[in-house]
């Protein structure tokens, strides 16, 4: 029975996140204080303690995530002896997930993930300036509707599909305006649920172009090894280990879609039948549900998952 590891991304923060993991285990306390070196603040207790806005903040949920993530990946590793290497066979993560995924495979060390992901959070929060875009959740739409409906509702805007989750779950992203027309049109074509998300800046498309510039400049100094695990990329939908195929995905993964349904499909189709999300929350485990019904799937994220979870091996 493959296994496949699977790293959450924006939204699955909350207070608290990570706080009984530091509690318990020494390994998760280090990464945390790592983190907190790296980006000289004391990231770890914004997670612990809130306040939740400014936890949200994109600069500081970006690498919170991947914190917690890494520390549950060390924490398998320390007391239970988990060899990613040797018992995971593939691995992905949604959108800043992604480094996630590569960090806990080893292609990139802890610090300089965490200031690869403030800088990533800093440049998509000032590509774009507040009020100018927005992103929708079409509920009850495939990406191909979507993308129709994003072509006729641009007008000459920016207007893209930003993820593709699965079971009916779309996300558009693009100039304010145009989302709008968008949602409008989705709800004229029946689709069952349109609505603008809260977010702070229009992700996964072609205005976070400035971003893309950075994040390109920084990936390219920044030390990458080969991943222990090959990575499932958001925007091919396929497995890589080339740390230069990697840097040039992770730019276009600025601007390009999210497509996750299609990275589920492809770690179904090399054999993997069960899947474990690796940090904070269940959004990953809940769309597995849709997306892959046969497979098994569960979270960890705490210290009672994670003995669950090494008891199951």
């Amino acid at each position: 029975m493959s296994l496949a590891f699977v790293f959450p991304g924006q939204g699955s923060q909350a207070p608290g996140m990570g706080r009984d993991l530091a509690e318990a285990f020494p390994i998760a306390r280090e990464t945390f204080q790592e983190v907190d070196d790296a980006l000289g603040q004391k990231l770890s207790r914004l997670m612990f303690e809130g306040p939740a806005e400014e936890l949200t903040l994109t600069a500081n949920a970006q690498p919170a995530l991947m914190a917690v993530s890494v520390a549950v990946s060390r924490v398998l590793a320390k007391e239970g002896g988990f060899d990613m290497s040797r018992q995971v066979s593939l691995v992905a993560g949604h959108s800043l997930g992604e480094y996630s995924a590569l960090t806990a495979a080893g292609a990139f060390d802890l610090a300089t993930a965490a200031r690869l992901l403030r800088l990533r959070g800093d440049s998509m929060q000032a590509a774009v300036p507040p009020g100018v875009g927005a992103m929708a959740a079409l509920l009850g739409a495939e990406a191909e509707q979507a993308a129709a409906i994003c072509a006729t509702a641009a007008q000459g805007e920016v207007l893209e599909v930003a993820n593709d989750n699965g079971g009916g779950q779309v996300v558009v992203s693009g100039a304010k305006a145009a989302v709008e027309r968008a949602v409008e049109a989705a709800k004229a074509a029946g689709i069952k649920r349109a609505m603008i998300l809260p977010v702070s800046a229009p992700f996964h498309c072609a205005m976070m172009a400035p971003a893309a510039r950075v994040m390109e400049e920084a990936l390219a100094k920044a030390a990458m090894a080969h991943p222990a695990v090959p990575v499932v990329a958001n925007v091919t939908a396929a497995p890589v280990s080339d740390p230069e195929a990697i840097r040039g995905l992770l730019v276009k993964q600025v601007t390009g879609t999210v497509r996750w349904r299609e990275c589920v499909a492809a770690m179904v189709a090399a054999g993997c039948t069960r899947f474990a999300e690796v940090g904070a929350g269940k959004v990953l485990t809940g769309l597995m549900k849709r997306n892959a019904p046969e497979a098994t799937a569960l979270a960890i994220n705490n210290p009672a998952d994670i003995e669950a979870f090494l008891k199951s091996l």
